[in-house]
C-alpha cells in the first residue's frame, strides 16, 4: 500500500493541531473515515478534507505536504510507524513521542521533541527554542530517543533533559543544556552563553571551543576518554559529520558542573 498522504489545500492562517494524525489514531479507521476526522484550526474545528487532499492507505507511513509550517504537534504521542514532513513544520513536533520515526525535509519551530520518551526524529533544517526540553512549569524534558538536527538550535535545547540524545550539526543557542539531570548533547557547531547552566548530570560534547565557561563549572583538565569514539561511532546511522569524528576525537578538555546545583554534569571540548 502507498503511503497515506495529506497535501494541504492552500496556505493556513491560524495554526492546525494535527497530533491525531498518527498511526496510533488512524489504524482502524478507513479512508471514509479519516476525510471525515475534525481538526482544531485556530479556536474553531474543520474537517480534515476541507484542509487536505488525501492520497494512498497506508498510515504506519504518513507524509504531509504543502505549505506545513503551520502544522503544529505532528507526531505527539506516536509509539510507532514513519511521519515524514516534505517542508517545514511547527510547534511541538514529537512532543511526546514514544517510538517510531519523525522525518523533516525543512526546519520546526519551538518545543521540538519536547518530552520525548523513545524514537528518531532527523530534522534537514533547523529547530526553534526549547527542543527536547519540559513543558514550561514542568520540570521533566526528552528522557529518551534521540534527535538530529542538521542546521542550528535556538535557545535552551535540552532544558530538564533527563536521558537520550540530541546530536546538532549546526550552532546552538543560548543555555544550551540548562538544568540537564541526564542524557547527552553533541555539538558541532558553535554554543551560546551559558553553557549547562544549572545542570545537575549529563554530558554536553562540543567539537568547538565555546564562547564561555561559567564560573560554577571546575577545569578538570585533558584527558583520553575512551568512551568517546564509541559514542560518536553510535551516531553513524545518522550521517552526522560527527561521527566520521569518531576515529580522530579521543582527548577532550574535561570540565565539571555546574557546581551551582548537584554538580555531576560534564561538559568536554574537543582537545587538539
Amino acid at each position: 500500500m502507498s503511503a497515506l498522504t495529506f497535501t494541504l489545500k492552500g496556505p493556513l492562517e491560524q495554526r492546525l493541531n494535527v497530533s491525531s494524525l498518527t498511526l496510533d489514531h488512524l489504524k482502524d479507521l478507513d479512508i471514509a473515515a479519516i476525510k471525515t476526522l475534525s481538526l482544531p484550526l485556530g479556536n474553531r474545528s474543520m474537517a480534515l478534507q476541507d484542509l487536505f487532499l488525501v492520497e494512498g492507505q497506508d498510515p504506519s507511513e504518513i507524509v504531509f505536504r504543502g505549505k506545513t509550517h503551520k502544522l503544529d504537534k505532528i507526531g505527539q504521542g506516536m509509539t510507532s510507524g514513519m511521519i515524514r514532513v516534505e517542508g517545514d513544520a511547527g510547534s511541538y513536533l514529537g512532543m511526546h513521542m514514544k517510538g517510531g520515526e519523525i522525518r523533516v525535509k525543512g526546519s520546526i519551530d519551538a518545543y521540538g521533541a519536547c518530552e520525548m520518551r523513545n524514537g528518531l526524529i532527523l530534522i534537514e533544517g533547523h529547530a526553534g527554542d526549547f527542543l527536547g526540553a519540559a513543558l514550561p512549569g514542568n520540570k521533566k524534558g526528552m528522557a529518551g530517543g534521540i534527535v538530529h538536527v542538521k542546521g542550528n538550535v535556538g535557545a535552551r535545547a535540552g532544558d530538564h533533559m533527563r536521558r537520550g540524545a540530541l546530536v546538532i550539526d549546526g550552532h546552538a543557542g543560548d543555555y544550551l543544556g540548562a538544568r540537564m539531570t541526564a542524557g547527552t548533547i553533541a555539538l558541532l557547531g558553535q554554543s551560546g552563553r551559558y553553557l549547562g547552566y544549572a545542570m545537575g548530570r549529563g554530558t554536553l560534547l562540543l567539537a568547538k571551543p565555546p564562547q564561555e565557561i561559567l564560573p560554577t563549572f571546575q577545569d578538570c583538565g585533558t584527558h583520553t576518554l575512551g568512551f568517546i569514539p564509541l559514542l560518536l561511532k553510535s551516531f553513524e546511522g545518522l550521517e552526522s559529520p560527527l561521527s566520521g569524528m569518531s576515529g580522530r576525537l579521543k582527548r577532550v578538555h574535561r570540565y565539571a558542573g555546574d557546581v551551582s546545583s548537584l554538580g555531576k554534569g560534564e561538559i568536554l571540548i574537543a582537545a587538539g
